[in-house]
């Protein structure tokens, strides 16, 4: 199998650069593969403002392909690394996936930069060569959409939370710094946040295929822009991170929604579960035990230091400690939840 890339640098900074796939040029030879190569190239390259194509496209052999492994029938699941971004792992620090229908193909999150994106493309067209329809954002952290350009650019429609695009406004010019300087100006080429063009406000199905995958929108938990996946078929439901698993929680909506979001998806006829880190598969509802005691510690802590009349600055350094040797990078993420809990609870 050859597949098309071409070499891509900064505008600024011409000797940074990296290869990029462009997808959707796969063939079984590079005859194949090279076939209209002037055009195609023209097209491409218009994608990315701001980098400057280095020597012309080229057909070589398929790249790096994303490790998955198949949770249920026809639904692949990628696990992320529990570990901050860095420059070793190119942002593949949660967890990602996707379901194959009869027609085609539904990508769940993409990874914390486009080699991610292009690497879990290459997994899809090793299971496929049915049409990818569908990327599904289920919140607006980097580290899970950072890839979605890669699937837009092969026509897949972007679908998420009614307040994710929002969200990403908000917030794409301090991810993309925070992103590229921790991952590496190279690496981060051709990285980029694309908005939803279809938004859930509550419930909406998809139709792969034979195959329907459920898609609910959630009140302000983990984030304000919470979705999950349910596969009917399988009973396979991708969370988000709704759900945590060895990686430690990060807060970024509501102590109390989330503890009253994940009762909610207990009740749930869900056979397994993707976190959105760690597992990464797990059986439901037991797979949310972990996260729902941290939650309940986190809880009662703030209230117990908030009764007290324990100031944030100290406060912080005390609650939910108990959970420190439960969780995988404890110390990066405990001291900001307990300063959002704080900020919540106290005007309760």
């Amino acid at each position: 199998m050859f597949e098309l890339i071409v070499t891509l640098c900064l505008a600024a900074q011409t000797e940074t650069c990296r290869d990029v796939l462009l997808p959707g040029y796969e063939a079984a030879t590079r005859a194949a593969c090279e076939a209209g190569l002037s055009e195609r190239l023209e097209r491409a390259v218009s994608r990315f403002p701001g980098l400057l194509a280095k020597g012309t496209a080229r057909c070589v052999p398929l790249g790096a392909v994303a490790e998955v492994h198949e949770a249920a029938d026809g639904v692949f699941v990628f696990h992320g690394q529990v570990a901050e971004p860095a420059a070793d792992n190119v942002g593949a620090v949660s967890n990602a996936g996707f379901v194959i229908g009869a027609d085609s193909v539904a990508v769940i999150d993409t990874g914390g930069s486009r080699v991610i994106g292009e690497r879990l493309y290459r997994a899809i067209r090793a299971q496929t060569d049915l049409p990818i329809s569908h990327v599904i954002l289920t919140h607006m952290h980097p580290d899970h959409v950072f890839g979605a350009s890669v699937f837009e650019e092969v026509g897949a429609i972007i679908v998420g939370h009614v307040k994710l695009a929002t969200a990403l406004m908000d917030r794409r010019e301090s991810y993309r710094t925070a992103f590229e300087r921790v991952i590496g100006d190279a690496p981060f080429i051709g990285s980029k946040i694309v908005l939803p063009e279809v938004e859930v406000a509550d419930r909406s199905v998809i139709d792969l295929g034979g195959r329907e995958l459920e898609l609910m929108a959630w009140p302000t938990a983990h984030s304000t822009n919470d979705l999950t996946v349910l596969d009917r078929e399988t009973g396979v439901m991708f969370t988000g991170d709704l759900v945590f698993n060895d990686h430690a929680p990060a807060l970024d909506g509501s102590v109390r929604g989330w503890v009253s979001v994940l009762d909610r998806m207990q009740g749930q006829r869900v056979a397994q579960i993707v976190p959105g880190h760690g597992g990464p598969v797990l059986p439901w509802p037991d797979g949310g035990a972990d996260l729902s005691r941290y939650l309940s510690v986190l809880i009662a802590d703030t209230r117990r230091a908030l009764d007290r009349g324990a100031a944030l600055s100290i406060a912080v350094d005390t609650i939910a400690t108990s959970e420190a040797g439960r969780w995988q990078l404890f110390e990066q993420f405990n001291a900001r939840n307990a300063t959002v809990a704080y900020t919540e609870l106290e005007w309760e």
